[in-house]
This record gives C-alpha cells, sequence and structure tokens, in this order.
C-alpha cells in the first residue's frame, strides 16, 4: 500500500545539510492554504490515512507539528512524518507525528503530501530540476508536492505546487498589514523563479502588473488592505491575468496562478 514502506528504508539521505533556521508559527500562511484549497484537501480526504513528509524542518519540529494539527482539521487520520537530513535534528516521536532522517529520497517513503519550505532556497538554482524530479518520484500516484519560501518571521511566503507531472501552479501569500506592494514578496520567490524577476521574465511581469494594479486599487484603501487587494486582483483578472478567484474571505492577500503564467522563458520539465 503507497506511504507504507518503513522510515529510513533508504539508509542515504540525498541533499546537503542547510541552515536549518524555523520558528513557531513560521509557515501559517502556506498551512492554511494548504487546508483550504480543493485540490489539496480533496485528495487528503480521498484516503483514510493520508501520509504527508515534512521534509528539512530545520533545527526544532515546531512547523512539523503545527502542519500535523492544521492537517487534521482536513482528515483526521492524517499521518506526518518529519524528515531532517541533518542527524543531530531528529527529535524523538511526540503528539502522534513520527521524525526521522530523510532527505530528497524522502527516506524510502512513498507520501501523498510533501512540504519543503526554505530547503532549495539554500541550493543553486540548477539543483532544483533534479530536486524536483526526486521528490516528485517519491509521491504517491496522486500525491502532492509544495516547493516554499518565506522570511522569518512568516509574513511574506511563496511556493510552487506540483504533482508527479510537472509545476501546477504558483501562489505568493503575506501579511496585509506589513507587506507595502506585492513586489515586496519577490525576496522571498522560490529558488526557480527568484533568479528571474527581471525584465521578460514571466514573474517580473506578474509582479509589475501586481504592483500596478494595487496602486490603481488606492481609491478603497480605507476599508483596509484586504479589501484593496481583492480590488487589484480583479484589475488584473480584467486584463487577463489568470489570478485565482478565491470566494471565501482571506486572513492573509494570496495571489495564484497557474504554472505556466510565471514559468522561467527556457523552462522545461525534467
Amino acid at each position: 500500500m503507497a506511504g507504507r514502506k518503513p522510515v529510513g528504508a533508504l539508509t542515504k539521505p540525498l541533499g546537503t545539510i542547510t541552515r536549518g533556521t524555523t520558528g513557531i508559527n513560521r509557515l501559517r500562511r502556506s498551512d492554511r492554504w494548504l487546508v483550504h484549497d480543493d485540490m489539496v484537501s480533496t485528495r487528503l480526504r480521498a484516503r483514510q490515512d493520508p501520509l504527508v513528509v515534512d521534509l528539512g524542518y530545520g533545527a526544532q519540529p515546531w512547523t512539523t507539528l503545527e502542519l500535523a494539527a492544521r492537517l487534521r482539521t482536513v482528515n483526521p487520520g492524517v499521518r506526518v512524518v518529519g524528515l531532517e537530513i541533518d542527524p543531530q535534528r531528529v527529535v524523538a516521536d511526540r503528539d502522534g507525528v513520527r521524525f526521522a532522517r530523510g532527505g530528497f529520497e524522502l527516506a524510502g517513503l512513498c507520501p501523498d503530501l510533501v512540504r519543503a519550505f526554505n530547503v532549495l532556497r539554500q541550493y543553486p538554482e540548477t539543483a532544483v530540476g533534479q530536486a524536483w524530479a526526486t521528490l516528485r518520484s517519491g509521491l504517491s500516484p496522486d500525491g502532492l508536492l509544495v516547493d516554499g519560501t518565506c522570511d522569518e518571521l512568516g509574513r511574506r511566503c511563496a511556493w510552487v505546487l506540483l504533482d508527479r507531472s510537472g509545476p501546477r501552479s504558483f501562489t505568493m501569500a503575506w501579511d496585509p498589514f506589513t507587506v507595502e506592494r506585492p513586489s515586496d514578496i519577490a525576496e522571498r520567490l522560490p529558488k526557480v523563479l527568484i533568479h528571474r524577476n527581471i525584465a521578460g521574465e514571466p514573474i517580473h511581469t506578474l509582479l509589475t502588473a501586481a504592483d500596478r494594479a494595487w496602486e490603481h486599487a488606492a481609491a478603497v484603501a480605507p476599508f483596509g488592505p484586504r479589501v484593496r487587494w481583492r480590488a487589484a486582483t480583479n484589475s488584473l483578472r480584467a486584463q487577463g491575468f489568470p489570478v485565482r478567484n478565491y470566494r471565501r474571505r482571506m486572513r492573509d492577500c494570496v495571489l495564484s496562478v497557474p504554472w505556466n503564467s510565471v514559468a522561467p522563458n527556457g523552462w522545461s520539465p525534467q
């Protein structure tokens, strides 16, 4: 059965030990998105006990424990395993979450969802394609991968959602009250995009248009940044940008588009 391989079935983790910085509630914005995203929640509910891997949780396991608690609101049977390539960071199992040593090979597991935040940021851009390919090959048939980056306090973050066939979407989420303009998230773009924020690249075009739409929505600023951002996203859609329209009320400012809207020039899947 998918996801039933023993933790540590492969003894040599793939990857490099990185800084391991972490913090309580740092990944709350991506967690909220995972809980409410239709594709993610549907696939988590499809199994009685879906397996989720939090790859590279860092020096402390806070964000893994938080992920488990939040995903269990979607499916109480969710099993979560935190993997760290540094053996010194592997902690004892707690709160129904297992911890083990592992890297891009996912310790021989076959998860339904992998979250890899602030992992590839510390790798060269040229390493992203192979890392994605290795991670995707380890997913269950309907499995999903989230590769993202955020700042130290979790106020600015961005991620790519992938399945076994490749990238599906790109999303940015930020604190409405501490970020002045959408392009401020550029410093936290995933590694595959962070060096592509230059004129002529799709991600630069999107961020430039988002800033312009934000400025044009200044008339509704007195109603708060969330209202202003909703007006800005309506403007982006009117210009032809395929920005996802969220029907529910959002605590965060969120911009989500299909991957092909931001894929780097010359990019091809591996």
